[in-house]
């Protein structure tokens, strides 16, 4: 039978997908995936008939136990809260932030969850775990887990109805909008942005590039884009990296990692219904360096 380190380095990938769309924080996941560690390391593999079962287990109930701290945190949190984005393309340093990591704007929605929902969602819509094995996991009964299941997924798509957009006509948006943004086009933004679009900005009351609450409508969102971009930027360099899963804006300035934009697009795929801009320092050094590409 393969060793501790082994066993838990095979899951490890498995462990950091569930626990970060738990948390939507990565340096939280880490922690969670330590303590994780220490409980696994201090037992004997060979007395645990199912280590994939017992690592999850762990690891959802530490996610819900930081769940209490994050909660706290972000209610003094200066500014609007976005999840902590992490790049998703095939070449990225690190292979475990790539799998199965949900797109900002659901993570957004499951912010709205209670603990409990979010954890249910994620190991039965997300992972396929069954109502039964969630039930183990989580001390609570199968009828319990449904109903929890059920409001999860009710909630989830009153706010955000599934619907699949065409990665390819995803980047030609995101491309299309930046470039009017940052090209001052108030027409062609104008276009692009959705009556009803919100701008979501997170610099965590550390960055000049995120205001303290969101911005509504085409006129106003459009206004505030056209400020933002119009301020002299030092060596400005915008690359089109996948954030989440989604084509997205990866800001430099002077090679550092100066912000992340996503855009969330209507259901037909022709217009901007939601921006989510993170400038927070804190949230971007896993994004150390830029391409050479």
């Amino acid at each position: 039978m393969p060793d501790a380190t082994q066993v838990f380095a095979d899951h490890r990938e498995l462990l950091f997908s569930i626990v970060y769309n738990t948390l939507g924080s990565v340096t939280d996941t880490e922690d969670v995936l330590q303590e994780t560690w220490l409980a696994w390391s201090s037992r004997d593999p060979e007395q645990i008939e199912h280590p994939r079962a017992y690592l999850v287990r762990i690891a959802v109930n530490q996610a819900l136990a930081h769940q209490t701290a994050l909660r706290r945190r972000r209610e003094t949190y200066v500014g609007s809260w976005l999840p902590e984005p992490l790049l998703t393309a095939a070449d990225a340093a690190d292979h475990a932030v790539r799998s199965d990591s949900l797109s900002i704007a659901l993570l957004v929605v499951l912010e709205t969850l209670t603990p409990l929902e979010r954890a249910v969602f994620i190991l039965h819509e997300v992972f396929a775990y069954q109502h039964t094995e969630i039930a183990t996991m989580l001390d609570r009964t199968p009828t319990a887990i449904r109903q929890l299941a059920h409001r999860a997924r009710e909630h989830v798509q009153a706010r955000r109805p599934r619907t699949q957009i065409d990665p390819h006509l995803q980047r030609q948006v995101t491309e299309r909008f930046v470039a009017a943004a940052f090209g001052g086009d108030l027409n062609a933004l104008m276009e692009l942005l959705a009556p009803e679009v919100t701008l979501w900005s997170d610099g965590g009351g550390k960055s000049n590039a995120a205001g303290p609450r969101p911005i509504h409508g085409r006129d106003n969102v459009a206004r505030v884009l056209l400020a933002s971009a119009a301020q002299p930027f030092d060596d400005l360099d915008i690359q089109y990296q996948e954030v989440n899963g989604e084509p997205s804006a990866v800001l430099f300035v002077q090679n550092a990692p100066y912000a992340i934009m996503v855009v969330d697009l209507t259901p037909d795929g022709t217009q901007v219904r939601d921006i989510y801009t993170v400038s927070n320092p804190d949230k971007l050094t896993h994004i150390t360096e830029r391409s050479t590409e």
